[in-house]
């Protein structure tokens, strides 16, 4: 790599999740040299040594893409938000795995969730709320203190979690509507319709039997909305359900780093946001403003993996309103991945991205339904790496 290739290939930009993760290369005057979409890369899911692989090949790829030789590090510095990053352990497995892969010269790892919060807070504090394939949120205040919570599902009290739980939720529902222990809903039909099969229980034995995995159930999350949408009490109940957890996420957040007098930025990011529910939107801006009246609740609208490439661009220096900042958010959209995902899809090595429009992805920021993040302290030193907060998508439909 010559001194000039290095000089601008800033900043390595990684969201990653357990359907999909995101990459891009950022030069220092925030330009976005490359970007790219590929499979999942989440160690829960993969293994560490297959989640290590499948970031190497989206890597691969984005350095096809600059134009950049074989051989090198990326760039400078690699800031990697991905899902399942929950606990120290995670943090100290997954980091000394990405110093081994030496896709960058130093490394920043957080969770998924801290990506949501720094590409839609423009305060770069605030909260944020990650609602997908899991249900997850962090917090950081002004002053630079954090907040996570485990986020490793029924075992640390997360009963309501995200797509796969609604999903999971909608298919019982309807197994108790038609076997008669529960009250009459339109899921009796709409589920079994979804896959093609006759009944709710013949969707229940096809998870049973593994023809359908539990969590492909959360593909039944718009189906969810659409029947609450048209007056089923069964299915908007679900969906409140939702909303209530989301709001004691944020309420505690707010709570525990003292922000309920403070104009707190609570930024919603993930599938089930970007569906557009009118009502779970409305019900989440009522609970959030009951306990933090100067907030400014908002979904997020620029890809996650933004605010990656934010965090980077600020760790090297740049501010957070900075012309290269600006450059990033107006060059890095939602639209540039889609079509870096359909190229994928079509081109040479096809099988190494995943879809952009699949049902079954998740969230972004909480895939897994985590976000433990990360924190503060400087980049460090080459080959160091970095899993405390900086202080400061996955998307689930098409």
């Amino acid at each position: 790599m010559t001194a000039e290739t290095s000089t601008r290939a800033a900043v390595l930009a990684v969201d990653g999740g357990n359907s999909k993760t995101e990459l891009a290369l950022v030069a220092a005057d925030g330009t976005v040299l490359a970007a790219v979409r590929g499979p999942g890369c989440s160690h829960q899911r993969l293994g560490l040594e297959g989640a290590t692989a499948a970031l190497r090949e989206s890597a691969d790829r984005l350095r096809a893409a600059a134009g950049l030789p074989p051989g090198e590090p990326l760039a400078r510095l690699g800031v990697f938000c991905l899902a399942g990053i929950d606990l120290p352990v995670d943090e100290h497995r997954v980091g000394t795995a990405l110093r081994a892969a030496r896709l960058t010269d130093s490394v920043l790892l957080h969770n998924d969730t801290f990506a949501v919060l720094w590409a839609g807070s423009p305060a770069q504090w605030g909260v944020a709320v990650g609602a997908g394939t899991g249900l997850n949120c962090v917090g950081i205040a002004p002053d630079g203190r954090d907040l996570r919570f485990a986020a490793l599902g029924r075992i640390s009290g997360d009963w309501v979690a995200g797509g796969r739980w609604l999903g999971v939720r909608a298919l019982g529902q309807a197994v108790r509507a038609t076997d008669g222990r529960g009250r009459r809903t339109a899921l009796e039909t709409a589920v079994p319709r979804y896959f093609g099969l006759a009944d709710p229980m013949a969707v229940a034995e096809a998870v049973y039997t593994g023809r359908i995995t539990e969590r492909q159930l959360l593909v039944l999350a718009p189906t969810v909305f659409r029947t609450a949408a048209e007056g089923d009490e069964v299915a908007r109940e679900l969906i409140d359900q939702l909303a209530s957890e989301i709001v004691t996420y944020v309420a505690t957040a707010v709570r525990r780093l003292g922000l309920a007098h403070a104009d707190v930025p609570v930024v919603l990011g993930g599938g089930l946001f970007e569906a557009g529910d009118g009502p779970l939107l409305d019900t989440v801006r009522r609970g959030v403003a009951g306990i933090a009246p100067r907030a400014t609740v908002r979904v997020l609208t620029s890809p996650p993996v933004a605010g990656a490439a934010l965090l980077g661009l600020h760790r090297l220096g740049g501010g957070a309103d900075s012309p290269e900042a600006r450059r990033v958010v107006t060059q890095l959209t939602r639209q540039r991945l889609r079509e870096a995902g359909a190229e994928a899809e079509t081109g040479p090595g096809s099988g190494s991205a995943a879809g952009s429009g699949s049902a079954a992805g998740s969230a972004a920021g909480s895939d897994s339904g985590s976000a433990a993040g990360s924190a503060a302290g400087s980049a460090g030193p080459p080959g160091e790496t970095e899993t405390r907060a900086p202080g400061l998508r996955e998307g689930l439909l098409p």
